[in-house]
């Protein structure tokens, strides 16, 4: 018997699920075998055609991140091309030409827009999510070899609902001093971000879902937010539903994330919930994300941008391209180009396993270009 026979029933063994074999305690022989290529996908003919991307660089650390992707997609010869728009968190709106070319090309990659905070300045994150009606915000938090973190075992993507709740933005002044905001909740609004979580976790095999509330003192509102979630949750009879109010779910994150899997939250709940869960698995640095509507998508970093107006990293060129460069993964994987999203995710978590090249939010004192440079030299 030849070493070839011996070797391929092992091969198609292990090339029924690769992405098993992409966790940190498989055998290094394992993993070596695993990257053998299969044929997966028959592209129709123009499948391979490179996509316009919207690319909005941001203020702040922005341009220096959303330039690092850029050199990265640029040497894979990833599919894509962008169309850049310089526009900041002072404007007043976001011009017309930008959300035009989002709606055409339906698909925009952004760095951080810095957001005035009080003086009656509307965010313009907010607009492109409420003008464009991207409703799901999907931050996905893990951990990543070689990164030392409290916690292991951390694997939870936070599924947000994003164009009411508090953030609506229906406030006023009702009599000097007194002023009036509504969170405003809909049938409509919960139950979609419902599906959507529950879609997302049927077709990424995760087995569970927990629906995040502050039902027990705003009956009405959450309530009818958990209402409609479970609805939805009795139609997908193989995923575990459960309910937890946020304060015990923040407590909870912070002792035993490694219990849940994904989290399906109204608005304000999944900001706290999504940058908690980042803060645990190794930092908004490091944690990708988007913005997905049911025509357009935004891929940014996951977590807070609250670093995007850090002057000194932008006067030391040393933030941490990170976060976006795996965003940029999920971008990738969004346009159906999976296997440049596999080289891309592969190549960053080599880098960060590796060790030397680390911004220094991650313990390192790289610059965001040696960052950029060590994943071009990793990839395959």
């Amino acid at each position: 018997m030849t070493r070839r026979t011996l070797i391929k029933p092992i091969l198609n063994q292990l090339l029924v699920s690769t992405t098993r074999l992409r966790r940190p305690d498989v055998h290094p022989l394992l993993a070596a075998l695993s990257s053998a290529r299969s044929v997966t996908y028959m592209p129709r003919p123009g499948d391979g055609a490179p996509r316009a991307v919207t690319l909005i660089p941001g203020d702040g650390i922005g341009p220096l991140v959303t330039g690092a992707v850029e050199q990265v997609m640029d040497a894979m010869h990833a599919p894509v091309y962008f169309e850049k728009y310089d526009i900041h968190g002072d404007m007043k709106n976001v011009p017309p030409e930008v959300l035009d070319s989002i709606r055409n090309n339906k698909v925009c990659l952004k760095g951080g827009l810095r957001t005035p905070v009080g003086g009656g300045v509307h965010s313009l994150n907010v607009q492109l999510r409420k003008d464009l009606d991207l409703y799901a915000s999907l931050v996905h938090c893990f951990n990543l070899q070689g990164l030392p973190t409290r916690h292991h075992n951390v694997d939870i993507v936070v599924i947000r609902e994003n164009t009411e709740g508090e953030y609506s933005g229906l406030e006023h002044e009702v009599v000097p001093g007194v002023v009036e905001s509504l969170k405003v909740m809909t049938k409509f609004c919960s139950e979609r971000i419902a599906k959507y979580a529950f879609e997302y976790a049927y077709l990424n095999n995760r087995k569970k879902v927990s629906a995040v509330h502050k039902a027990n003192i705003m009956k009405l509102a959450d309530g009818l937010f958990l209402e409609s979630c479970r609805e939805v949750a009795s139609k997908y009879p193989s995923i575990k539903y459960n309910e937890i109010i946020v304060d015990n779910c923040c407590m909870q994150l912070v002792s035993k994330p490694e219990q849940f899997d994904v989290m399906v939250t109204p608005n304000l709940y999944g900001n706290l919930v999504a940058n908690t869960a980042a803060g645990i698995a190794g930092g908004t640095g490091v944690m990708p994300g988007g913005n997905v509507g049911a025509d357009q998508a935004i891929f940014e970093q996951g977590a807070s941008a609250g670093n995007v107006g850090n002057e000194k990293l932008v006067a030391q060129k040393k933030a941490n391209p990170v976060a976006l460069l795996l965003s940029s993964a999920m971008m990738l994987r969004h346009l159906q180009f999976p296997s440049f999203a596999d080289r891309l995710e592969t190549a960053v978590k080599r880098v960060i396993a590796d060790g030397k090249y680390r911004t220094k939010d991650l313990g390192g004192v790289s610059s965001t270009q040696e960052v950029a440079d060590a994943v071009i030299a990793n990839l395959d």
